[in-house]
């Protein structure tokens, strides 16, 4: 079985038992600052990923590292995940378990990569035209990327809009040498 389809299972097991005890949005909290960490920190992914050292270090380095912050249902779910040998999917079942969050909640994710830093208002226009379109709470993150030269590339899902000038650049030029040949 691949890692993202175990992920996912362990992921679904926490979403309905979060449900169950009404703290979704705790969990999901708690997930969203272990992402973080883990994001922060490739050493820690490095050491959940390491087949030499053993789940009980595994779980206690965890521990110490979020035991304090996180409810004690993710350390729970943590020390299970872990105690069956599956310390290097929890990096992906946290993902995956936002993911869940998103849908149940009618959250989507957009991304906009520009070729110079947006304002609140632009982010704001963008922000409302994708909740327009596809009816949903949007999560929008932004990047700068100076190749671009000059507009924007928005993701949403699995759907692209390019309105970037080295693309549109590129379509030309591809155009051109087209019909030189």
């Amino acid at each position: 079985m691949s890692e993202i389809q175990v992920a996912s299972r362990y992921a679904n097991s926490l979403l309905d038992l979060a449900k169950e005890r009404n703290s979704l949005e705790a969990i999901k909290s708690d997930l969203d600052s272990f992402l973080a960490v883990l994001k922060a920190t490739p050493e820690l992914r490095a050491v959940l990923r390491n087949p030499i050292i053993s789940p009980d270090k595994k779980f206690s380095i965890i521990k110490e590292v979020f035991g304090p912050s996180v409810q004690e249902i993710v350390i729970s779910f943590f020390k299970i995940v872990i105690s069956k040998g599956r310390a290097e999917v929890l990096y992906e079942t946290a993902k995956e378990f936002v993911n869940g969050y998103n849908r149940i909640n009618g959250v989507i994710k957009a991304s906009v990569v520009s070729a110079v830093q947006l304002t609140d208002e632009n982010k704001a226009e963008i922000k409302r035209v994708v909740e327009q379109a596809t009816q949903k709470k949007v999560v929008l993150q932004t990047r700068v990327e100076p190749d671009l030269i000059g507009g924007f590339v928005l993701t949403v899902g699995d759907k692209q809009f390019d309105a970037s000038i080295s693309s549109s650049l590129s379509k030309l030029k591809k155009e051109f040498t087209q019909k030189v040949v």
